[in-house]
């Protein structure tokens, strides 16, 4: 939209559209429907994925007892905030859940970290290769917060029926937290 002078309506209207693609259509642009994909969204959370990991292995590569780094200090910092949270909330083996605390807390925190970037530069960047429409903050769009959630429930389940086995998921979903002769109320319970 460069070059072009947009009314406040029209303004906001455009930085609040998704690049989106219709796998159903095969088309670009607004578009709406069950196979819709806002492109924005991926590339922007998949960057900030690759940028976490990237900073991190190369934190753990150069990792040193005697004269740690800058990064090195804020990836301990992070790994035992990340840590004592779970220690507190998760009384279990957390082998797995310290780790993905860890992940989503600092993924969710460079995506939000992106509404810092002033919100034209991007679709500024992006209107000159083309691309008209590009939402900078992934966690503005409400699939990939529902889709972030929604993972890592599955997550949780597959790995605590993997730490308990099938028998004893099945025990704690039936008998906690109100014992086994209100097995309805606590599945009830546990599927709220």
């Amino acid at each position: 939209m460069a070059g072009a002078t947009l009314t406040t309506t029209e303004y906001i209207q455009h930085h609040l559209t998704n690049l989106q693609y219709n796998f159903a259509t095969h088309s670009w642009g607004p578009a709406n429907g069950f196979y819709t994909l806002n492109v924005d969204t991926f590339i922007m959370s998949l960057l900030l994925g690759c940028l976490f990991l990237f900073f991190f292995s190369k934190a753990a590569r150069r990792a040193t007892a005697d004269k740690p780094g800058k990064l090195q200090n804020f990836v301990e910092l992070m790994v035992e905030f990340a840590d004592s949270q779970v220690k507190e909330a998760y009384h279990g083996p957390r082998s797995f859940v310290g780790p993905l605390a860890l992940t989503i807390f600092i993924w969710v925190l460079l995506m939000n970290f992106m509404d810092v970037v002033p919100v034209d530069l991007l679709p500024v960047v992006t209107g000159s290769l083309g691309i008209h429409y590009f939402k900078s903050v992934p966690t503005a769009d409400p699939n990939m917060t529902f889709a972030l959630s929604i993972s890592v429930l599955l997550l949780v389940i597959v790995f605590n029926i993997k730490s308990k086995g099938v028998i004893g998921f099945v025990k704690e979903t039936l008998a906690a937290p109100f014992g086994p002769y209100l097995a309805p109320f606590n599945f009830i319970f546990r599927i709220i």
